[in-house]
């Protein structure tokens, strides 16, 4: 079975068509066509994931194809290619629903790139719907696993934090449940009874992200056929969730702010009416926001906004005593969900992954403090964990001695 992401090229041109696939197919399951009716008959047959069309297509129109192809009930990701790379072409494609426009003669390097950006924000979609049909929408405390301190500590932060309307920014690398606890803020709120309603910052070009935020009215833009209603008024009286606010392009984080200040306003695109939402905003994101702050790519006023709360999520190596916990949650969760009887590890097992765990991490703290000639600041910054909590680690697991050996072993390297 091909699990390779699946690409649709579209050029009335055989040479375009086959340099692309050339370019494309040790990364991807190509299918090319070169007119109309022989995409659509690729797209009825087969699951694509991104559309690349020319936009002249000899007597057809591959402004049609795309109108076509986002109609689908799986609908793809459409990218626009024209030798005919005006501004007003560029921008009709995109307002109608086109995920980005390359033009003639091509870049294959920008098309290649453009392509691995379309099958990410394809891969995030469908994550994003995989998560919404498989997990309870009732989301609460139970749904984060663990009775580590650092987690109790998130946990008691939120028990305090929900029952108000403060804006909550939520820190913390990928994978430590910031979208779950963003719902426990949710659930535990007054606002339950309304929308919790999920932005995916990332997984949308810039050019669209407006739109899906604040909405647009009829012929606002070229395929704008009827007026749509943005994400802050789906969630009025509700939470809107922006994931990865460190994506937001300056332009739209203009209007945030507008609309999470005290003024509280703002249009759809193509309207002049002021709109207001009753909305609670909690944004998170896997990056240093204060540190985008510094070097002028994020505004400092939206951050002072957005950051009137703060939580940040421990990720799973300061909260190793979670780890059993987990494994049972997951372990009961695929039982569940597969119709199996339920199963546990042995506790052989569950003390081979521990002391697994336990090495690697004792092998990564020694590495980054030759690395650092035993610099424990360093060493924590190449390890992604505070300087305080590298000295406990290392008192913890007695590395002392080592570190110090380590240090010298790393300055006798350079020197040699």
């Amino acid at each position: 079975m091909n699990l390779q992401p699946t690409i649709l090229i579209v050029d009335d041109e055989k040479h375009t068509r086959d340099g692309l696939r050339r370019l494309l197919e040790n990364n991807y399951d190509v299918y090319v066509a070169a007119d109309v009716a022989g995409a659509m008959n690729v797209l009825e047959r087969e699951q694509i994931e991104v559309l690349l069309t020319d936009l002249r297509l000899g007597g057809d129109d591959g402004m049609k194809l795309i109108d076509r192809a986002l109609k689908m009930p799986r609908a793809p990701i459409c990218i626009m290619m024209t030798a005919y790379g005006s501004i007003d072409v560029a921008v009709e494609a995109m307002k109608r629903g086109a995920y980005d426009f390359v033009t003639k003669p091509l870049n294959l390097d920008k098309v290649e790139m453009l392509i691995a950006r379309a099958v990410q924000a394809r891969k995030l979609e469908q994550e994003n719907r995989a998560l919404r049909e498989q997990v309870d929408e009732r989301y609460g405390l139970e749904n984060i696993w663990g009775d580590s301190p650092a987690l109790h500590e998130v946990l008691d932060t939120i028990r305090q934090v929900a029952p108000s309307s403060a804006n909550v920014l939520i820190e913390g690398e990928s994978g430590t449940g910031k979208e779950l606890a963003a719902h426990a803020i949710h659930n535990l709120s007054r606002r339950n009874k309304a929308k919790f309603v999920v932005v995916h910052c990332a997984a949308l070009s810039p050019q669209l992200l407006e739109s899906e935020l604040f909405g647009h009215e009829k012929g606002a833009f070229t395929g704008a056929h009827e007026r749509r209603i943005g994400r802050f008024e789906q969630a009025n009286g509700g939470t809107i969730f922006l994931d990865e606010v460190a994506e937001i392009d300056p332009g739209t984080q203009v209007k945030l702010l507008r609309v999470i200040s005290e003024e509280r306003a703002f249009e759809r695109v193509g309207g002049n009416q002021p709109l207001r939402a009753d909305v609670r905003l909690i944004a998170a994101t896997n990056k240093n926001l204060e540190q985008l702050v510094r070097e002028g790519k994020f505004r400092d006023d939206l951050f002072f906004r957005l950051n009137v709360v703060r939580i940040t999520m421990p990720p799973l190596r300061e909260r190793k005593e979670d780890i059993p916990i987990l494994v049972r949650g997951f372990l009961r969760h695929f039982c569940e969900a597969n119709e199996k009887p339920l199963i546990d590890l042995t506790p052989d097992a569950m003390d081979a992954l521990l002391t697994y765990l336990h090495e690697t991490e004792k092998k990564l703290i020694l590495q980054a403090l030759a690395a650092t000639n035993g610099n424990v600041t360093a060493a924590a910054k190449k390890l992604g964990i505070s300087r305080r909590t590298l000295h406990r680690k290392i008192n913890e697991m007695n590395l002392a001695k080592k570190s110090a050996k380590a240090a010298g072993a790393g300055a006798d390297k350079r020197s040699a």
